[in-house]
């Protein structure tokens, strides 16, 4: 009897540690701090994850990159360094064109554009990832891009030698074309790079604002709604496919919750941050007809320089969405 009761705590013992040894623990960098709502919403993807795979699978978030900056995340993923990541794709423009694709201004305005946008180029961009070793999970739009200023501006000629913060080659190009001088600057380094003059302007999304207290260094905020960039959280094929079916499960299901919470939570941030920004005391306008004009005129002609540097490719994302 005493051999079978060994016997038996010995097979519990061997049971526990065998599930003990299935719970795996993937790390996530994120870019963006806990207050933003791209990282409220990818904390609760992790505890939906958490949840669905029954403890198999926890996520460490990783935000504000503590881990690793918003230009080292895709490689960091890639290679193992971390199972899972967001980005925001359009900062990785320069690797891939289609990576940029939402990024230029004035191709999609609006959210219903902006995901007919999305589903054109989700399978081309579905296909570049996998070919790094990447897998796709979802994708998450930012409120629609306004311009910050000084001052008021009734055409472009007012942004002529302004000092210009680019996230990405798309609004480094932007700024190019509308006279400005483009300077690169993480999320994280905006304010400063205000405070010390480095940059005067930027185009980005009223969520941005908000985040980084844009009413202490500008005071115009214009409601163009350029564009909506997308983050992506994706992850390395080798940790997913290392998953066991059912656990793999759980994190598309987490992942197509999320994108659907995600879409509509946008919206509703976009409402409240513009709203937040006049309360601060800033100014938000809609542009007039001619810095319209003159802003819709340097959106085609980028549109055009995307066609031509994304190729094959850019023309059956185009085709798509035209389709669409």
């Amino acid at each position: 009897m005493r051999k079978f009761f060994t016997a038996m705590a010995l097979s519990m013992a061997v049971a526990g540690f065998s599930t003990a040894a299935s719970a795996e623990t993937w790390d996530m960098p994120l870019p963006y701090p806990d207050t933003n709502f791209h990282t409220k919403n990818t904390r609760m993807f992790a505890e939906d994850v958490a949840k669905l795979s029954g403890g198999k699978l926890t996520i460490t978030i990783h935000s504000g990159a503590s881990l690793f900056k918003m230009p080292e995340i895709k490689r960091a993923v890639r290679t193992g360094q971390a199972q899972i990541g967001e980005i925001l794709l359009s900062a990785y423009g320069n690797e891939n064109a289609v990576f940029e694709a939402d990024g230029v201004p004035f191709l999609a305005t609006g959210y219903d554009n902006a995901m007919k946008l999305y589903k054109a180029q989700k399978p081309v961009l579905e296909k570049l990832l996998a070919e790094e070793g990447l897998k796709l999970l979802y994708a998450a739009p930012w409120p629609g891009q306004g311009l910050f200023v000084q001052t008021e501006i009734a055409s472009v000629e007012g942004m002529k030698g302004v000092k210009f913060r680019a996230y990405n080659a798309a609004t480094a190009r932007f700024a190019e074309l509308a006279g400005a001088v483009p300077t690169t600057v993480q999320y994280a380094e905006v304010p400063q790079a205000f405070s010390t003059g480095l940059v005067s302007s930027m185009l980005t999304s009223g969520a941005t604002g908000v985040d980084v207290k844009a009413w202490d260094f500008v005071k115009v905020f214009y409601q163009t709604d350029a564009m909506h960039p997308k983050n992506i959280v994706f992850v390395n094929k080798r940790a997913f496919d290392g998953l066991d079916k059912a656990t793999q499960d759980a994190v598309m299901k987490a992942a197509a919750d999320a994108e659907t919470r995600i879409w509509a939570a946008s919206k509703q941030e976009a409402e409240r941050t513009v709203k937040a920004l006049g309360d601060n005391g800033m100014k938000v306008l809609m542009p007039s007809d001619k810095l319209q004009a003159d802003l819709k005129a340097i959106g085609d002609q980028m549109v055009k320089e995307w066609l031509e540097k994304a190729g094959a490719d850019g023309k059956t994302i185009v085709d798509a969405y035209n389709k669409m």
